[in-house]
């Protein structure tokens, strides 16, 4: 399962698109609250994922 060591990464990436969309939605007046929310998510996921894998190579060690 190499990949799961990279995968939290991607939940990164997203949460820089989203500030950055929420960034220019700010700019031009739009509601960005959705934007923001993502951000929030985004970031959640990645300090899940990571916790998570830390755990499972802690279990087969």
């Amino acid at each position: 399962m190499k990949y799961t060591k990279y995968i939290q990464y991607v939940y990164l990436l997203f949460a820089v698109f989203f500030i950055y969309d929420a960034i220019t939605k700010y700019l031009n007046g739009k509601n960005y609250f959705l934007s923001l929310l993502f951000v929030g998510l985004a970031i959640f996921m990645f300090l899940f994922k990571r916790r998570f894998y830390n755990k499972y190579n802690n279990g087969q060690k």
